[in-house]
């Protein structure tokens, strides 16, 4: 199969929507970090101190698929350029890692939502009590 300009820049709408479903995910985490805060200041709790440990594990996970979705954008946008200067293999090579950066975004985002899950259970059976 031939690589041309067209397939790379089919990963650019795909990539967007993904960095922003991203950037949704890190904006309500950091306001629920603010608010679990305010919420230890004001009792010290150690559950409240429990959460706000596993939503810095979450926030690192987060991080890390915005990194890999970002590298993969810009692989890709080596890729038309590698193309379009007909450095055929090299373009070929790039777009190649640029897929696996994208695949692997997409599984921290699973793991991600799988830590999400798991937190929104606890907090489930802490109301049923």
């Amino acid at each position: 199969m031939e690589l041309t300009l067209g397939i790379p820049a089919l990963l650019f709408p795909a990539i967007s929507l993904t960095m922003l479903a991203y950037n949704a995910r890190y904006l309500a985490i950091a306001a629920l970090i603010r608010q679990l805060h305010r919420k230890f200041e004001e009792t010290a709790s150690p559950s409240v101190g429990l959460q706000v440990k596993k939503l810095r594990k979450r926030l690192t996970i987060i991080k890390n698929m915005q990194a890999t979705a970002i590298f993969s954008f810009l692989l890709a946008v080596i890729t038309m350029t590698l193309i379009y200067v007909e450095l055929t293999f090299w373009a070929n090579f790039i777009f190649g890692i640029s897929l696996f950066a994208l695949m692997l975004s997409l599984v921290l985002s699973l793991v991600e939502v799988q830590l999400s899950t798991k937190a929104l259970e606890i907090q489930l059976k802490d109301m049923e009590k």
